[in-house]
């Protein structure tokens, strides 16, 4: 099952002066933490980024249904996160592949069945991977449910605001990636009229998914007659809070404080110092649509075409660089100081060494007799020592020639192999690249010395090899701190068995921005038992090691998972 994240709040309405009523922290159906939605009751305001809604509707009865409920023998009904307008979100399990999923349920007979069905297909025909996916959409038994995927490693971008306003590159990244997203949407006449910040997460790997394509409105009824312009100003206000912390309308919404009342709309440039000011235009010019309101008069913003072009023609904002910590000032020895013997510097009193006076030079003929005999002696030993030293070399020379061969320096043990180095690990993150990791809390545990402590990966139904029917694979990239030789790693399992596949890769960062295909292999080993020893044909030198699994032997049930195939790492060293 999929765990909970942290949490944010989302209501249905956040408009005008309406006070946020829904305040209790739950899971949304996108796999982060979001509250109750309270009841739309009124058109949307200037606040909320979305379209109009439809005339009043009936009341209509939510279906009664309560967690453990079954829909299609598969998906059973695990927590309710949302009771709106007659419909139901709830956080669910596929029992068929043993993931968490979200599900949206109403009755066959609402008005808004239909809409939510057809969006809900034509959002599934989409199949952009930048936005949250729908899986199914049914109708069956008098209920219309939809089911799409769950982001347990996602967190929304109101709960991001909610720490803070985002760096320039984070923010950049932002408007690039969801006014490219909905580009594409809008051209296949797809559009999302509820983008709000709640609509938008931000997984591990630093990627915007944008969740209820479609969806979201025809679940509430949400209609508009310029879709593009609309949701063009949606991403303009998602800009301008990353880069203020506040919304861009007179009323509070998302957790957000808005503007002064009275002072109409402000560049963000002129809400907050600091904030750049190619970004701060690019907001303007994408809410100001009845006129552009940036300092340089640009056109305005009104497709996210024409807002996917304005974020290209600016220059692009890199990340920041990383900072590194100074190492620590070289302390030279006191002799290379030049106060060998004195005593060391500290909080102890100092003591004053007194220096003896040299004795008086010898004075009279009783002295100049001694320094003579001195200088006679001295003048003695170094011509016996001459001698001596002429007479050593040329008997090693003679010897040399009549021996007629030349003596090989001896070999020292500089040639013998060297003995292998523990590498410290300073870290590790379990790398998901479809986003649904297996244990990210448990990674810890594979270097803490404890070999009854484990990181464990979820059971599946086929294996032992997880591509292509389950996943490419699953597995941890590991921090030595800096760049080092990697030659051999030893790597403690859980389960032993027909088999378990692990391949080591030098990966660029914590969060690889590659694929694993095209990673440098450093060594692979298949095994059947519950060690796994890796040797590379040659050290590779990285910072970052993936340990990446490919297959898994099938093991029995227990606390945390049934019978299946799985595994478990309890212990992982490396050595250059």
């Amino acid at each position: 099952m999929a765990e909970r994240s942290t949490a944010a709040v989302d209501v249905a309405d956040n408009s005008g002066d309406n006070p946020l009523t829904a305040k209790a922290d739950a899971a949304t159906t996108d796999g982060v933490a979001e509250s109750i939605d309270t009841a739309d009751t009124a058109e949307q305001g200037p606040g909320d980024t979305g379209g109009e809604r439809k005339p009043t509707e009936p009341s209509i009865a939510t279906p009664e249904l309560h967690s453990g409920h079954k829909l299609a023998r598969r998906y059973r009904l695990e927590e309710c996160v949302t009771r709106l307008d007659g419909f139901s979100s709830w956080r669910a399990v596929d029992e068929k592949l043993r993931r968490a999923v979200g599900v949206h349920l109403l009755p066959a007979d609402h008005p808004r069945a239909r809409s939510v069905l057809a969006a809900a297909r034509s959002s599934a025909l989409l199949g952009d991977p930048r936005f949250v996916q729908v899986l199914d959409a049914v109708e069956e038994n008098d209920l219309v449910y939809v089911v799409h995927e769950w982001l347990p490693d996602a967190t929304e971008l109101t709960a991001l605001l909610a720490l803070g306003p985002l760096e320039a590159h984070d923010a950049y990244q932002l408007v690039t990636q969801v006014s490219q997203a909905m580009a594409a949407a809008h051209r296949e006449g797809l559009a999302h009229l509820r983008l709000t910040p709640g609509a938008v997460l931000r997984t591990s790997s630093g990627q915007y998914r944008i969740r209820g394509l479609a969806v979201n409105a025809a679940l509430r009824g949400i209609t508009s007659d310029t879709p593009q312009r609309t949701d063009t100003e949606a991403i303009g206000a998602l800009l301008y809070a990353s880069l203020t912390q506040r919304w861009p309308y007179a009323s509070d919404a998302y957790g957000l404080h808005g503007l002064p009342k009275g002072v109409g709309l402000i560049a963000p440039d002129q809400v907050r110092a600091g904030v750049h000011r190619g970004l701060s235009e690019l907001a303007m010019r994408a809410l100001a649509n009845d006129g552009a309101t940036a300092s340089r008069q640009e056109p305005a913003c009104t497709t996210p075409d024409e807002l996917v072009k304005a974020v290209s023609a600016m220059p692009r904002i890199r990340p920041p660089e990383p900072a590194f910590t100074a190492p620590p000032e070289y302390q030279r020895t006191t002799y290379q100081q030049g106060t060998y013997g004195r005593p060391p510097a500290g909080p102890h009193p100092t003591v004053t060494q007194v220096v003896q006076a040299p004795p008086p030079a010898l004075q009279g003929r009783t002295g100049k007799a001694i320094k003579w005999a001195v200088s006679a002696l001295l003048i003695a030993a170094l011509g016996l020592g001459s001698w001596q030293l002429a007479d050593s070399l040329l008997g090693h020379d003679k010897g040399s020639g009549e021996s007629g061969t030349s003596q090989q320096p001896n070999k020292g043990d500089g040639d013998k192999p060297k003995a292998p180095v523990p590498l410290r690990i300073q870290g590790a993150e379990e790398y998901a690249p479809d986003g649904s990791p297996q244990d990210a809390g448990g990674v810890a545990k594979t270097y803490d010395g404890d070999s009854s402590t484990y990181w464990r990966t979820k059971s599946f139904y086929d294996g032992p090899a997880m591509a292509p029917s389950v996943k490419q694979g699953v597995g941890i990239v590991y921090d030595l701190g800096s760049s080092k030789n990697v030659s051999t790693a030893s790597i403690l399992l859980r389960y032993g068995g027909d088999h378990t596949k692990i391949t080591l890769y030098a990966a660029d960062s914590l969060s690889p921005s590659v694929p694993v295909g095209s990673m440098t292999k450093i060594a692979t080993v298949t095994t059947n038992g519950t060690q796994a020893e890796l040797k590379a044909n040659k050290p590779v030198k990285a910072q970052y090691v993936l340990v990446w699994i490919t297959a898994m032997p099938k093991a029995g049930g227990d606390q945390f998972s049934g019978a299946g195939y799985k595994q478990a790492i309890t212990d992982v060293k490396f050595t250059g």
